[in-house]
């Protein structure tokens, strides 16, 4: 994939508030699960799994299963876009 196409895909993924929502959140507490995550952006399980899974293929997020449990966290190595946004939240 060029970069021009990476780019592209990393910003269409965080035009969205409830995703950068979830940015801003894990910015906060490191590492959370689905379900935390969807109680704190007052979302459904159904809808953050979702929302997860496209930070997940744009390679913002990393994910882990504990158990029966998937749990998210920031990537660390992020795009400079990414890593900006990440850095300059006020939330």
């Amino acid at each position: 994939m060029s970069e021009v196409k990476k780019l592209e895909k990393i910003l269409k993924t965080l035009a969205n508030n409830r995703r950068l929502a979830i940015i801003y959140y894990l910015k906060k507490r490191k590492n959370a699960k689905v379900g935390d995550i969807a109680n704190a952006i007052n979302l459904s399980f159904t809808s953050t799994s979702k929302h997860l899974m496209r930070l997940f293929n744009a390679d913002i997020l990393e994910k882990e299963q504990k158990n029966l449990e998937m749990w998210y966290k920031l990537a660390p190595d992020q795009n400079k876009i990414v890593d900006f946004i990440i850095s300059n939240s006020r939330e």
